[in-house]
């Protein structure tokens, strides 16, 4: 990837966190009769080693995480999930305790601390520490940077955000999450007076797109970067908070890049990445706010029951109420 764009200082726009890193995310999300949000999305190993963990036994997430291996964005997933449970940190601890060279242990104590960190009930430092001892302990899995970024990303200046990303892509440059914390980050740049389709995270999210191979699920990062571009100017006041109203979507570049992703989506999509029902949420909600409502239909069928609170959230909006709204307009019921 070509180097980012200059960096504009530290400055940040007073803005809603996105959906993706805020760190009350976790929990069911009821999106109408038949739409559950559960972040372990279909992923039903991680739903039962989950149930054990709260139960105080780890052994179904030890073997999980074994099983994991080098799959990075399905191992990054598996451990933040994990990490938001409440008492994960107590658990990774005493884990820790039991084998004190496990690096799957190192990284969900770390992330454990990440979480806890983002609610303000940990020192952040502390939780960077752990970080740092996890990625020492497996020098080339990005997920103890995943944590770094997802601190970076919230509490760090811009130039943390960077350094921690470049390390984590060295490791996986394809990395899902970190992409979209990036993505989140930039997006709250000013527009430095610019035209509204010409913001730089527009420019960033097509080269990554670009870069990625044919069948990565990266080529919908222009449709990400919209998103977070509406939540950060919303949030300002720039843009109203609705956004079928707000003519977001209705630019030739935005119109140009949903058809892209939506053609790629029907080609290439990938039933096994365990993010995609984030991508498909994107998709739909960008289809909705676009009017284009039988092309949205075809992603909330795909979606199902697997709701994200983001972008249905952003503006400060009841995502239960957003995402049900826009179902219903586009299944006709």
């Amino acid at each position: 990837m070509p180097p980012l764009p200059p960096l504009l200082g530290d400055r940040r726009a007073s803005t809603d966190q996105s959906g993706d890193t805020a760190p009350d995310d976790s929990g069911a999300f009821d999106g109408g009769s038949d739409a559950v949000f559960d972040d372990t999305f279909d992923d039903a190993e991680l739903r039962t080693a989950r149930a054990a963990f709260t139960q105080g036994r780890r052994q179904a997430a030890r073997s999980l995480l074994r099983h994991t291996g080098d799959d990075w964005d399905r191992r990054g997933h598996r451990l933040t999930v994990l990490a938001r449970e409440p008492y994960a940190v107590a658990w990774a601890r005493d884990w820790l305790h039991a084998e004190p060279g496990s690096a799957d242990a190192a990284a969900l104590y770390a992330l454990a601390l990440v979480q806890r960190a983002l609610r303000g009930k940990e020192d952040p430092d502390r939780a960077r520490e752990a970080c740092a001892t996890a990625a020492a302990l497996a020098p080339d899995d990005p997920t103890p940077w995943l944590g770094s970024l997802l601190l970076a990303r919230t509490l760090g200046p811009e130039r943390e955000v960077l350094g921690t990303f470049t390390e984590l892509r060295r490791r996986h440059p394809e990395h899902h999450h970190a992409h979209h914390l990036l993505l989140a980050r930039l997006a709250e740049r000013p527009s430095g007076g610019r035209a509204a389709e010409d913001h730089e995270v527009y420019d960033l999210a097509e080269l990554a797109a670009a870069e990625a191979p044919a069948d990565s699920p990266l080529a919908v990062l222009p449709v990400v970067a919209y998103a977070e571009r509406y939540r950060v100017l919303a949030a300002a006041g720039l843009a109203p908070a609705d956004p079928p109203a707000s003519g977001h979507w209705s630019g030739p570049r935005a119109r140009r890049i949903l058809r892209a992703c939506f053609d790629w989506w029907l080609e290439w999509e990938h039933d096994e990445h365990p993010r995609r029902h984030i991508d498909l949420n994107h998709l739909a909600f960008a289809l909705s706010c676009a009017g284009r409502p039988a092309e949205a239909a075809a992603l909330f069928r795909r979606i199902g029951r697997h709701a994200t609170p983001a972008p249905w959230s952003y503006a400060r909006r009841d995502p239960r109420a957003a995402f049900r709204t826009a179902r219903t307009r586009a299944l006709g019921h």
